[in-house]
Order: structure tokens, then sequence, then C-alpha cells
């Protein structure tokens, strides 16, 4: 079978590397050169202690206060857009407690997975990046931030994710002895990994084009036919290519992509920043967010430091902002004093945009449009986290093979 994946993002390479080992012939087109997408300047996370969506009742009562300071963690551009108001309706819908209960089990799963075939890669030869399972610490330094935590613990606990502990600032700060935290405690998840995002995607490509993916760079998909119900061709600014199956995995693009095949999926761009420290004189041991700063930051590779975080709803035509790295690295300043991090200039900020589905959980599925187009999107923060899982499950999807899990919240026909 000639399947054609649109996406060179993580889950573009991971749905290519399980249909190529299936025995498909695929070939994967990305508008880019896909030497710096989103997929490479994440934090790296691996992480089934990320059960909570982003569509969340605190989330957009804070989203509003946060809405006219472009230096906040979580800003949406003020912009008179259709789309973004459909999307924003249909994310404050999502975000009750009831929805976010719900959602809870599904990305618990999907992220056990993932972390899954992500551990069966490391056992590989051609892979070896950086993974390493030191747990996720979660920070905070308020009152409400520590009643938050020992909420998120018993749910974690609820959920099976028993080796969750809530520690003291003591406990904190003996797990980081070479460098001080102020905080009131923090949360221990045991059970997440890391890996250096970097080079996980430059391997992913080389090993791909060495089984014989066909990579089309620096094409833009124009348009598609159809025959019979299936998408039959797909037609870029550059060539035509048959297709027997479509796998739709563009991440930030992916919404007007689909209205391209008329399929319609609530999605928006959600841009975030990071910077990366080489050769860092300051030392952590374990990933750890920051739970009123709203960033992140991890030990990477042996010697570097990455420092991410930011929500930015915006156009992708939208130059970058220093004041959101500004915000980003402020905030890393009041957990942990000693750390004197530069801001880069403008044209050294990096920067990617997260596919962001109007109640916070990933789009994978068939479309009900077209029998041969799956859906593979919206995965938000967590693009990285539930890559290799993804992949996976597309391949059963193409396949008509049993799932390795219940897709039903994932539909991308939900909101249809």
């Amino acid at each position: 079978m000639k399947v054609v994946v649109l996406g060179g993002g993580v889950i573009g390479l991971s749905s290519a590397y399980y249909l190529k080992e299936s025995g498909h012939d695929v070939i994967l087109i990305d508008k880019t050169d896909i030497s710096s997408n989103c997929s490479y300047g994440n934090a790296g996370y691996v992480c089934p202690s990320h059960f909570i969506p982003l569509a969340t009742p605190g989330i957009v009562k804070q989203g509003l206060k946060w809405m006219w300071n472009s230096r906040s963690p979580f800003y949406v551009q003020p912009r008179l857009n259709l789309s973004l108001i459909d999307w924003g309706l249909k994310f404050m819908k999502s975000a009750t407690p009831e929805k976010v209960a719900e959602a809870a089990i599904p990305l618990r799963d999907v992220a056990i997975l993932s972390k899954k075939h992500y551990e069966e890669w490391t056992r590989l030869p051609q892979f070896n990046f950086a993974y390493d399972q030191k747990g996720l610490l979660e920070i905070f330094q308020t009152d409400a931030g520590a009643e938050h935590a020992a909420h998120t613990v018993h749910k974690a606990h609820e959920l099976g994710l028993r080796d969750t502990e809530l520690l003291t600032y003591e406990q904190l700060q003996a797990l980081e002895p070479q460098t001080k935290i102020i905080a009131k405690g923090a949360i221990h998840f045991k059970c997440d990994a890391h890996l250096y995002p970097n080079k996980l995607m430059e391997q992913l490509i080389a090993h791909l084009k060495q089984v014989g993916v066909v990579f089309k760079t620096n094409e833009e998909v124009i348009g598609f036919e159809n025959a019979a119900g299936k998408i039959t061709k797909v037609k870029t600014n550059k060539a035509v290519y048959d297709a027997d199956t479509i796998v739709v995995a563009t991440g930030s693009w992916s919404r007007e992509l689909a209205a391209k095949m008329e399929v319609k999926i609530p999605l928006v761009a959600g841009r975030g920043y990071s910077v990366t420290l080489e050769d860092s004189k300051y030392i952590i041991n374990h990933p750890a967010v920051l739970i009123e700063g709203r960033a992140a930051l991890t030990p990477m590779d042996g010697n570097k430091i990455r420092f991410g975080g930011t929500m930015e709803i915006t156009s992708t035509n939208t130059p970058p902002r220093i004041e959101r790295v500004e915000g980003l690295l402020a905030a890393v300043k009041r957990f942990y004093p000693e750390f004197d991090v530069p801001v880069p200039k403008i044209d050294g900020i990096w920067y990617g945009f997260r596919p962001c589905s109007a109640d916070g959980l990933p789009y994978i599925g068939k479309t009900n449009r077209w029998k041969n187009v799956v859906i593979a999107t919206g995965h938000s923060m967590l693009g990285l986290s539930l890559g290799a899982g993804t992949g996976k499950l597309v391949n059963e999807l193409v396949n008509e093979e049993k799932l390795s899990m219940d897709l039903k919240p994932f539909d991308p026909n939900r909101f249809s």
C-alpha cells in the first residue's frame, strides 16, 4: 500500500516509522526542510503525569485575566478571526470539571503506550537519544499551589500512577543539592522520563531514509483529488502523488490543510519558546515544571539545560515576541535565584507552534468524510510525549488491526 504522510514532526515521523515497518511504501511530505519544527525545541518530556488537558476551568479564567499581558504565560492575541472564535467557544465549553475528569484516563493510557514504545526504541542500535527516567518535579511556591498539588497526587494515585509522591521543601532540595530552589514543595512523578528531542528527530529521519521512506521536503500541499469516497492524489506546488492512504500529521497547519479536503478540525496554533544552555554551569538533576511560573526546565544530553514554556495563541505569521522569553526566564529566576540566564537576541530565539485542539485532547482517527484519511494532530504540548504511541496507533488504523487502546475520546469527528 502507498501511504502519504503529511507532516515531518515527531507525529509524522513516528507514523512513517511504524508504517514502513509494516511493509508499506511511505512518502513523507513537508513544506519545510524539517530541521527546526516544534518537535525539536520542546522540553523533551515523556510524561504519563500530564493527564490534565489544556482545557480546564482554571486556565479559561486565568487566560481572560492574562489576555492583555503579552508577557503572561498564557496569552491569546486579540484578533478578529472566525476560526479562533469558533475554537474559543468550543474550548470554553470543554473546560468543565466533568470533561477534565473524563480526559484523564485516555491521556494517561496514550502516554503510557508511547513511553513503552520509546523504551523499545532505546534498545535498537540506530537510536541513542539520551532517554532517561528520573521522573518529573512539579514545583510550587504558594498555598494554592500546594493545595492543587495534593489534589493532583490523589488523582494520580486513583489513576494507578502510584509512584507519585508529594515532597516537602526539604525533600525537594535534597534532590537538587547543587542548586538553591525557592519553593514550598513539589510533586515527584517518578513514572516520567525525558529525552533530547534534537537527537530523537535527527536519528528518526536518518533511520527512515535508510529504510526507504521517501522524503519530499520544501513542498507545500495545495490540493487533493478524490474518487469513490477516497483521496486518491496529493497535489503539491511541485508534483502530484498517488495515494492509497493519507495521514494528516501537519501540526498547527492541520486545520487549513484538512479544509482543503473538506474536513473541519477545530485547532489553533499555540506558540511556545525555549532557550537551551550548552555546557551549562548550572546543574539540575531532574526535569521540573514551575507551577506558578508556567515554565519548564530539563537537563539534556549530559551538559545542557533547556528552559521552555509559555502558550501564545496567535497566527503562525506573527513575528516572535522577545517579551515572551523575558517572562519565561524571569519565572525561572523566581524559583532558581542563582540562575542568571541571558535573554537571547530576537534572531536567536527558538520558537515553535503547538497544535491545540478545542478540548485539550489530540485528534487521532479516521475522518467520516473520506475512507482512507487518518488524522493525527492536535497534541498541544504533548506532541513529543505522545509521538511514538500515536505513530503506533496510526499504523494500526491504516492496517485495520486491533487498536492498542480505545480511540473514541480522540475521534477527529467529535466536533462535527
